[in-house]
């Protein structure tokens, strides 16, 4: 009996040596670190922001030339170099941690256009859902132009509707204001000044996580700066559930508004009396169809400036004939026989 005690005893030693040695050479921390405190490992989180990172398409001629990259472990957003770099966030949106959010930050040197600042921070976001076979799939995309102010067009659609679901959407980003479009019709909306021409990919340099804003990673302190807006997109979805709701009520094509009920302002300020009608009837609070993957929004703008134009031409013929016919009347009238 105490030969059987002292043997198991001994197993009992060995295999807690073994579970202090493995622990010694691969710590718990290198096999599944959490630098950011959500719930999801690091390298889970890389992964994804490799897998799912867009293409993102700039102007040639942009004044700030391409998104930046910004000196670690400063306070300060200080820019270290123009290359090209996109930031990124992972965070879990359920308990389950099988459904996460995707933030890619192309951060920029200045706004350069209308009302031009120093900094700009400008994203886009993707819904990912893991798959039974383990695997990540978008379910939803969506792209901030000008959110917040009253020129916002930012757009959510379907993954599927983009085909970008097991990789990143194609992104349109207007020069000098750097708002995100996922069509590139839809850069001609918000106030005017967004134009999407002589554009080309951008060969990003790499994507850096940024963490959480309360728990930065790679020496990214400078999220939390006042000087910029980057902590309250951070900390603040882009998939609620009522937007995803709507969303889910418009055919597989289309692309919505987020914010739909503001677009009728923006045609007002944008376009000529011709044609603000047909735009703001497009994006009304009811939150119908924004546009689809093909040119019906265009085709529908078209008809709309050229029934407009056949209707002018038609009163200004009737209205020259009405008056040249009283004018003969007149003139028959005072003449002398």
């Amino acid at each position: 009996m105490m030969a059987q005690l002292e043997s198991a005893t001994h197993l009992t030693r060995m295999r807690l040596t073994l579970f202090l040695t493995l622990t010694l050479l691969f710590p718990p921390a290198s096999r599944a670190q959490d630098s950011d405190k959500d719930g999801l490992p690091d390298a889970l989180e890389q992964s994804l922001l490799d897998q799912f990172a867009p293409t993102f398409l700039v102007g040639q001629n942009d004044c700030s030339n391409v998104p930046a990259e910004f000196t670690p472990d400063l306070r300060k957003p200080t820019v270290a170099e123009e290359n090209g770099t996109i930031y990124g966030q992972v965070f879990p949106k359920n308990a389950s941690r099988n459904e996460v959010e995707v933030h890619f930050y192309h951060l920029w040197r200045r706004d350069c256009g209308e009302h031009g600042h120093p900094l700009d921070t400008e994203h886009v976001a993707a819904l990912l859902r893991q798959q039974p076979s383990g695997e990540w799939k978008a379910a939803y995309w969506y792209a901030g132009a000008h959110e917040q102010t009253v020129c916002d067009v930012s757009q959510i659609a379907r993954a599927g509707t983009l085909k970008a679901e097991d990789h990143g959407a194609t992104i349109w980003i207007s020069p000098g204001k750097h708002a995100s479009y996922l069509n590139e019709l839809l850069c001609q909306s918000g106030c005017g000044a967004d134009r999407c021409v002589q554009m080309h990919p951008l060969a990003h340099a790499k994507v850096i996580n940024l963490g959480e804003s309360a728990h930065p990673m790679n020496g990214s302190v400078f999220v939390s700066s006042a000087e910029w807006p980057l902590t309250y997109k951070m900390d603040h979805s882009n998939f609620p559930a009522d937007t995803v709701a709507r969303l889910e009520t418009l055919p597989v094509t289309d692309i919505a508004w987020v914010s739909p009920g503001k677009h009728p302002v923006q045609g007002i300020i944008r376009h000529s009396a011709t044609t603000e009608t047909a735009i703001a009837s497009s994006g009304d609070a009811t939150g119908r169809a924004l546009a689809t993957a093909n040119n019906n929004t265009s085709v529908a703008l078209d008809t709309a400036q050229s029934s407009t134009g056949n209707a002018l031409q038609k009163s200004f013929r009737k209205t020259r004939h009405a008056l040249a016919t009283a004018a003969g009347k007149t003139t028959k009238a005072i003449s002398p026989n």
